[in-house]
């Protein structure tokens, strides 16, 4: 069967894997159809993220087919069409029995920690499957990067009339968008690529974007655009550190502070500019079981519309000697789509 593996970082090999067993108790037996290329995949195939493991067949973002069902499994059935959750976590340490699995202190992350979608077919657990009738492959291959954003928000908890910084406009950040917009909250977005504020400006219709420069002029326009209080909701996607250490200085007091990108370097800042503001600061990791079906309903419904998402497709035989450009900023990528089978 074939696969697509990342032995080190900037090092993909096209590679045969056995084929998959028969489906066990609560297992199901999924064919992967579409695939997304994450900000985890990028980082993980520069070096840089810091909980992928070598070598490793990538792919958490997944639309699939489920083809076969164990004992016992009844949320899925074959032929369904299913988005993946792809946090395999413990259920039984401390933050499992809170019920928080995305943040499990054993977690396997499909395609980071464990092997992932892009192969043809693969054994996965059957209550990590969330089925739609309605959607396409491609927009259950979504669920996952919107399910990230949708956390974010619920981590950041703003409020209607806030003013919400959101600093990154790659697609975690515009994930956060997506789902910080339906809190009625006034939302500013900074990025360093005026072309991503460009797309957020005609997508969305946000009103105020900034383009970081560094020279100190983004923090009188964040001055300006609210009414000199900053940022009640500051979430910083961007996983650069210097970045997410200029990013307290954004906070209004009393505010919170999200970080959802990773990074590897340390994040520092004087004390004062925290304490001062009695500022909230969280870090928001994957998304919740009850995020991927509440999402599918919104892409069902309209309320959100995936269309604008998907700004390059590549094929199963094409996408290693593609994925680099993709790693690029001038190429434009929003999300690139892989044709699984």
């Amino acid at each position: 069967m074939k696969a697509i593996r990342l032995e080190e970082p900037k090092h993909f090999e096209r590679v045969e894997i056995d084929e998959p067993a028969s489906p066990g108790p609560g297992q199901a037996l999924i064919r992967t159809h579409r695939m997304g290329i994450c900000g985890t995949d990028y980082s993980g195939y520069l070096g840089k993220m810091p909980f992928f493991r070598y070598p490793r067949i990538p792919g958490h973002e997944l639309g699939i087919e489920v083809l076969e069902v164990g004992e016992g499994v009844t949320n899925v059935a074959p032929g369904d069409r299913c988005s993946v959750e792809p946090y395999m976590n413990c259920r039984e340490c401390y933050a499992c029995r809170k019920g928080n699995g995305n943040c499990c202190e054993n977690l396997n992350v499909i395609g980071v920690m464990v092997d992932g979608g892009l192969c043809e077919r693969f054994l996965i657990r059957a209550d990590k499957l969330h089925p739609s009738t309605e959607l396409s492959y491609e927009q259950l291959a979504l669920v996952e990067t919107l399910g990230i954003g949708c956390h974010a928000s619920d981590r950041g908890d703003a409020q209607e009339g806030d003013h919400v910084l959101i600093i990154g406009a790659g697609p975690i950040g515009l994930a956060t968008l997506e789902f910080t917009r339906l809190t009625g909250a006034t939302i500013t977005v900074m990025d360093m690529v005026p072309s991503r504020l460009e797309f957020c400006r005609e997508t969305y219709g946000v009103a105020h974007t900034i383009v970081f420069k560094g020279d100190g002029s983004e923090v009188e326009q964040m001055r300006e655009a609210t009414g000199g209080d900053m940022y009640a909701v500051v979430t910083d996607a961007t996983g650069n550190n210097r970045s997410m250490s200029n990013a307290v200085n954004y906070v209004a007091h009393t505010g919170s502070l999200v970080y959802v990108g990773i990074t590897t370097d340390e994040v520092t800042f004087p004390h004062p500019a925290l304490h001062r503001r009695e500022m909230n600061i969280k870090g928001s990791r994957n998304a919740l079981p009850s995020d991927f079906p509440r999402i599918i309903g919104l892409i069902e419904d309209g309320t959100i519309n995936t269309a604008p998402w998907i700004t390059h497709r590549t094929s199963f035989e094409e996408v290693i000697d593609e994925f680099e450009t993709f790693t690029r900023p001038e190429t434009g990528v929003i999300k690139a789509i892989v044709e699984v089978t």
